[in-house]
């Protein structure tokens, strides 16, 4: 079992930064790769980012590829994605989720646990 909790959401207008941050706890976490994802209302949950389990490998979405970057401390059991020129399409609830494995995958089946979500609302 792996609980996550994000944090670091809230308002910013657009072309601020924000970093949010993702803890977890239960299962070794340096054993499994971590993504996060988004969904905006009405729309499909969509994967943004994930980084392996020692930080090397990471990928992005070309959409947010350049503006996001994401990072993990695996001796504070912590994954981040920092968020620089936000955008209004940026507000959505964002995810993050520890992987089966240690590496990177875009897929959202690969992904068995889930955090609650944190809202970001980037006003123009």
């Amino acid at each position: 079992q792996v609980q996550l909790v994000e944090s670091g959401g809230g308002l910013v207008q657009a072309g601020d930064s924000l970093r949010l941050s993702c803890a977890a706890a239960g299962r070794t976490f340096s054993r499994y790769a971590m993504g996060w994802f988004r969904q905006a209302p009405g729309k499909e949950r969509e994967f943004l980012a994930a980084i392996s389990w020692n930080g090397g490998p990471t990928y992005f979405v070309d959409s947010v590829k350049g503006r996001f970057t994401i990072s993990r401390d695996n001796s504070k059991n912590t994954a981040y994605l920092q968020m620089n020129s936000l955008k209004p399409e940026d507000t959505a609830v964002y995810y993050c989720a520890a992987a089966r494995g240690p590496f990177i995958d875009i897929d959202a089946t690969a992904y068995d646990y889930w955090g609650q979500g944190t809202q970001v609302t980037v006003s123009s």
